[in-house]
């Protein structure tokens, strides 16, 4: 009996020509894509995720960020987060994280003012004379729509009471109130909406998570070393400051204590009234105005018991002169 043959040479050559034209569609139109980053569970530093990672091939939006102690979730493609403190010593505690559209990642960071802790305010120009200030890149384009979150306020304040603290430090910064005899130019607007169960989108060590698209202002527990937190996100505008999407305003409760009427027995209590003054600026594109200017509202620390910085100083109007 015979045995069976193989494929002739015509057969061969046939067989090897449906071979190659089989992998050259499977080859054509493919475009090589880099490998994924691998991260670490948990917290991430900026050195993890460092500037120019792409958040998408590294699948890190939601992921917390850290940064000398502040932090922040890492947002969609298009959107900047960035998370500030009003801190007992007038230290920086802050960054901000950007994304682009591509879904590359960029960092700024706020100046370290580690000595602030040795200076005192009569070191510092008067408000009215000191011209110092720093922007965040941001501002509101429209109305700044905000909502007082549904559990207890800072100083056991009602929710009347709460209301019309922080409309009216809202409205400091907004009409740019100022005892300097400068007239109000700014042309940021507010409007309070309602109470909501929604949080504020800042945990418990006073790090910036997902927004929720609310703005909310509440208090609790960030952590000890911050007075109070804003986190804010934003997206870009051709040719301007990126629009504000969102800002939120935490108290920190849990460490400090607050009051809405400094009074002359006061010791270590923070006025509520100064703070959400503090941080209506940064909600509407302030940042700090750093060492050597105490005096000015958005000098990192509203010190306890004083009532200063219920209105603003000459740098803090020509900041919001800047951006409105």
């Amino acid at each position: 009996m015979a045995g069976r043959r193989g494929p002739g040479l015509v057969g061969r050559a046939v067989t090897a020509l449906l071979v190659a034209a089989s992998l050259s569609v499977v080859c054509v139109g493919e475009v090589p894509r880099p490998p994924a980053c691998a991260l670490a569970r948990g917290e991430l530093t900026v050195d993890d995720l460092p500037a120019g990672s792409s958040v998408l091939d590294c699948l890190a939006v939601g992921r917390v960020v850290t940064h000398e102690g502040a932090g922040v979730a890492v947002p969609e493609p298009g959107t900047t987060v960035s998370v500030e403190a009003l801190t007992v010593d007038g230290s920086a505690h802050g960054f901000t994280l950007t994304v682009a559209a591509d879904g590359a990642v960029s960092y700024t960071y706020e100046a370290a003012h580690a000595e602030a802790v040795a200076r005192a305010r009569t070191d510092a120009p008067a408000p009215c004379t000191d011209s110092a200030y720093s922007t965040a890149g941001r501002k509101e384009y429209d109305t700044y729509e905000w909502f007082i979150g549904d559990g207890p306020l800072p100083g056991r304040l009602s929710l009347a009471e709460g209301r019309r603290a922080f409309e009216d430090a809202i409205a400091t910064i907004t009409t740019s109130r100022n005892d300097c005899g400068y007239d109000d130019t700014v042309t940021a607007k507010a409007r309070f909406l309602s109470t909501t169960g929604n949080e504020a989108g800042i945990d418990r060590a006073a790090r910036c998570t997902r927004r929720d698209g609310l703005s909310v202002w509440d208090a609790g527990d960030i952590g000890g070393e911050a007075v109070a937190t804003t986190c804010s996100w934003s997206r870009p505008v051709p040719d301007g400051p990126e629009e504000l999407l969102e800002a939120d305003v935490r108290f920190n409760t849990h460490d400090f204590p607050f009051t809405n009427r400094p009074s002359g027995g006061c010791t270590h209590a923070y006025d509520v009234r100064s703070v959400a003054t503090h941080e209506a600026g940064h909600v509407f594109g302030l940042g700090h105005s750093g060492v050597g200017h105490e005096n000015l509202t958005m000098y990192a620390n509203s010190f306890a018991c004083s009532t200063d910085a219920r209105t603003l100083g000459k740098g803090d109007i020509l900041g919001l002169r800047s951006l409105y």
